[in-house]
């Protein structure tokens, strides 16, 4: 298992403390509000659709779904949130995506970049480090639901190109356009999924250790806990001894 697949299911179960908590509400409705700008019906819109579960998954009541499509379509005042994805590089030269969410590009642009300073990072110009990575669809399906054959013929028809054992849990690539159909043929075989997104992943991984590694670890903490970012994404590598001894 990669030390980033292992930060991966971290952040899976601390995304789960945050529900509880009510944190992954506000990122949720970000979410459903720009998703919705290109149309309100979640079945003619892939990443609505993906946003609306990931609302019912965390028990969202229906009329805050509802206000934020309606906020997102124009219908309702307050869906002014603009989307931003900022570039960088962590301790010992990991590249770093944040994806942001925000009423405030300015306030949140002079935020973030302290987050990197003050954890031994930098930002970065919009490309720096945006072509290590490549836009795919993600989702986790839990580990005990299915084998591995089951579920690789069912993703595999429906167009994924890749399954990896996370131990705890499958993970599902596929390109982007084929997000919904894997989503829907998971749905067809009752085969339940944790997250779903369009992600960015890393094509190679950097290996991280000692202070490097527990550095990059804080940044990606401290990024995640931001109130405007929805998502950070990292190509860092760590053993997974080092990683369960940090974490």
């Amino acid at each position: 298992m990669s030390g980033h697949s292992k930060w991966a299911t971290i952040k899976h179960k601390k995304a789960a403390l945050d529900a509880k908590r009510g944190k992954s509400f506000t990122r949720i409705i970000k979410e459903i509000q720009i998703a919705a700008r290109t149309g309100g019906d979640p079945d003619m819109n892939p990443r609505l659709r993906t946003a609306v579960l990931a609302a019912k998954a965390v028990s969202m009541p229906s009329d805050n779904i509802k206000k934020a499509i309606m906020r997102g379509t124009g219908e309702l005042e307050g869906g002014q949130i603009e989307e931003v994805m900022f570039e960088g590089y962590g301790p010992g030269g990991a590249a770093v995506l944040v994806n942001v969410a925000t009423d405030n590009r300015n306030r949140t642009v002079s935020e973030i970049r302290h987050v990197f300073s003050k954890n031994g990072g930098n930002m970065g110009e919009q490309g720096s480090v945006s072509w290590m990575f490549e836009r795919k669809s993600q989702i986790f399906v839990p580990g005990e639901k299915a084998t591995e054959d089951q579920l690789m013929a069912i993703v595999l028809d429906a167009g994924a190109d890749d399954l990896r054992n996370e131990g705890e849990r499958w993970e599902v690539l596929s390109p982007p356009e084929a997000h919904e159909a894997v989503l829907k043929s998971l749905e067809a075989n009752h085969l339940p999924h944790e997250d779903a997104a369009i992600a960015m992943i890393p094509k190679n991984l950097i290996k991280l250790e000692g202070k490097n590694a527990s550095g990059m670890l804080k940044l990606s903490e401290a990024l995640e806990d931001h109130d405007d970012v929805q998502s950070v994404y990292s190509n860092f590598d760590v053993d997974e001894k080092e990683m369960e001894a940090l974490a």
